[in-house]
């Protein structure tokens, strides 16, 4: 893609994109970081706390496919504006109505606008990054920490009530940004003509390849891991080491701190080595290291290093968990079969799948480990490290590969 198809308008519509990223989960990470409230509050166990926090991940399972391949179709801006307008419904909803039936319906509806999004980031930003889509994808990755650590650290202080209007109120703001900024394709450059294929024959092409399914799986184990463990770092230091709100506060902010920086690094690292497969299984290699570190010495043997060493510690831990994910859900526009035609129904069927996974796992961990919350992260663990025999299986899609030159080939054959 030449300087005339990425225009310095791509970096508007990647700024947005990350400020829709930012608010979606920081919304969800609301449960987290109010746990010790809304536990009482709505009378639930570690499952109801688990159910809560990943009911947005049920919308995708639900969403993905539909929204990706109507992406395809009729272009990403209205397909995730419509799904903005049901989110909006679903965080007011939230606000006013505190039990917990209502409360799981809401977050259902909360998680529509950031599904349609993921279901369609490969589409949109391939449009305007090009070959640079992985790169624009770890800024996305980044702005999903950064709404996790303002979850951690702004969200306790404040009233449930306080801290759900005002969510609600900005993710409002947010959508019509969205309406008015956001444009499918670059001034001059048209919509692909319609192909007159049905929605349907989009989504076959994309059922039909394997390594989609590989890479769906592995975004869905790691994705599950991930979140359900920075989702219990603060009650576990709040319960098993006796860390008040601000000290849990801030080491989970540290995960999620390095999250960030392994979003934005690890792009940048595999474009650098030019190869991604054997790079992502070190990384998740580290990553489940780290995990293990913390729940099998910091947590049962007691062995607890000072806060700041412990956050220096959480926060490298964040890297490595997270310099994986970019490139993995960039991995569908490098397979051939793929590209950007199929891009949105790709990355729907990645996005429902992974979060079926990612909504499912960590419920059955849970009931499977009641209030054991030891066993809860030690099993987490063994999941994301399990992320890693999917990659195994891939072909190597890096763009020092095989298959990215014979692609970098056929599309300067025209020229």
């Amino acid at each position: 893609m030449d300087k005339k198809q990425t225009p310095t308008y791509r970096w508007v519509i990647l700024v947005i994109v990350c400020l829709i990223g930012v608010l979606s989960n920081y919304m969800q990470y609301q449960i987290s970081a109010m746990a010790i409230s809304l536990t009482p509050l709505l009378k639930i166990d570690p499952a109801g706390f688990s159910t809560l926090l990943m009911m947005p991940m049920l919308t995708a399972v639900f969403l993905s496919i539909p929204m990706g391949t109507l992406g395809d179709k009729m272009g990403p801006k209205r397909v995730v504006f419509a799904c903005l307008i049901v989110a909006v419904i679903g965080a007011f909803l939230r606000t006013f109505f505190l039990n917990f039936p209502m409360q799981a319906v809401s977050m259902f509806l909360l998680g529509a606008g950031i599904a349609a999004l993921n279901a369609n980031l490969i589409k949109i930003l391939s449009v305007w990054f090009g070959e640079k889509t992985q790169v624009a994808m770890g800024f996305f990755f980044g702005a999903a920490g950064v709404g996790v650590i303002l979850a951690q650290m702004v969200a306790p202080r404040m009233s449930v009530f306080v801290s759900y209007l005002s969510s609600a109120i900005i993710l409002s703001v947010f959508t019509i940004i969205w309406l008015v900024l956001i444009k499918d394709m670059p001034d001059g450059i048209p919509m692909p003509p319609s192909s007159g294929e049905s929605p349907v024959k989009y989504f076959g092409v994309a059922a039909k390849s394997k390594n989609v399914w590989l890479i769906a799986f592995c975004y869905g184990f790691s994705m599950a891991a991930s979140t359900s463990f920075a989702g219990f770092i603060p009650q576990t230091l709040r319960s098993l080491i006796h860390f008040d709100v601000t000290q849990a506060g801030l080491v989970a902010s540290a995960a999620a701190f390095g999250s960030i920086i392994g979003s934005v690094i690890g792009p940048q690292i595999s474009s650098r080595l030019r190869t991604w497969k054997w790079y992502l299984v070190f990384t998740i290699a580290v990553g489940a290291a780290l995990m293990v570190f913390f729940w099998a010495v910091v947590l049962k043997m007691h062995v607890v290093p000072a806060i700041p060493v412990l956050v220096i510690i959480m926060m490298i831990s964040g890297t490595f968990g997270a310099m994986n994910g970019p490139i993995v859900q960039a991995m569908p526009y490098a397979l051939p079969e793929i590209r950007g035609k199929y891009a949105g129904s790709a990355g729907g069927l990645v996005t429902a799948v992974g979060l079926l996974c990612a909504f499912v796992i960590p419920v059955c961990v849970s009931k499977l480990c009641g209030s054991n919350l030891i066993l809860n992260l030690a099993i987490e663990s063994v999941i994301f490290l399990l992320s890693a025999a999917f990659v195994i299986a891939l072909p190597e899609l890096g763009p020092g590969g095989k298959i990215a030159q014979e692609i970098a080939a056929e599309e300067q054959l025209p020229a």
